[in-house]
């Protein structure tokens, strides 16, 4: 809840042209001025999300109820729920595999989801011998629509920078180890232009229903870091 709430918060932030700034500058300056044995600006990332919050409250930037439903609305109704939903309707449909390939924001706005940070969507299909990852290497672009809220590990700077330099060494650390004869690709999202990963169907799912088939998706394979198999495995945090 913390990283998610610190998530929007940032957005926010970043959108109102860092106009709390030299109010948190000026805090801390207060206290380097003042021993009270207490900081102004806590060091605890959830109590600096929290002060965040109250500044932005305060100066009139963010509405704490519209906040609540749109953590809300992004970590419970949304989440990857609504990728895996894409990605089962495209193993069971070859129409719409094709559709959603073509014109990922039609196929996807077909299944009712879209929206902020969700326009302008890439669709890359995973194969027996290609396997697509994708990354933010700028900041923490990500498919809110589809995905919701984007993983510590996705934002992190080893992840953003290696993903490119060495995209089979970090995949390994995810337990994924790639033949030499399957083509790695990265695709780097931009606020312009975000990627979703159509993993390969595992075999021996054909007797599957759509809805058994999209309970075996998880985040991690929709980006890239893991294979869907025939047994769910858990997403990492």
């Amino acid at each position: 809840m913390t990283t998610s709430r610190g998530d929007v918060l940032t957005a926010a932030l970043t959108a109102a042209g860092a106009a709390v700034a030299p109010d948190l500058a000026r805090a801390q300056e207060h206290e380097d001025d003042h021993d009270h044995g207490h900081q102004a600006v806590p060091s605890d990332p959830a109590l600096r999300v929290k002060a965040l919050e109250s500044l932005l409250v305060a100066k009139g930037l963010v509405d704490r109820d519209a906040l609540d439903e749109l953590i809300d609305t992004y970590e419970h109704k949304v989440g990857p729920r609504n990728g895996v939903r894409v990605v089962a309707r495209a193993w069971t449909d070859a129409d719409y595999k094709r559709r959603l390939l073509t014109d990922a924001d039609a196929a996807i706005s077909e299944l009712g989801y879209g929206g902020m940070q969700g326009e302008h969507m890439v669709v890359v299909e995973n194969t027996a011998t290609v396997h697509n990852v994708v990354v933010c290497t700028l900041c923490s672009c990500y498919p809110w629509p589809v995905l919701g809220l984007p993983p510590v590990w996705y934002k992190s700077a080893p992840y953003r920078s290696r993903s490119v330099i060495d995209p089979r060494g970090v995949l390994r650390e995810f337990g994924l180890d790639l033949g030499d004869d399957v083509e790695v690709r990265v695709w780097d999202s931009t606020a312009e232009l975000r990627y979703l990963v159509l993993p390969e169907r595992p075999a021996n799912t054909e007797t599957l229903t759509e809805q058994e088939l999209a309970a075996l998706v998880t985040r991690d394979a929709m980006v890239g870091v893991a294979k869907v198999t025939a047994k769910r495995e858990e997403s990492t945090a």
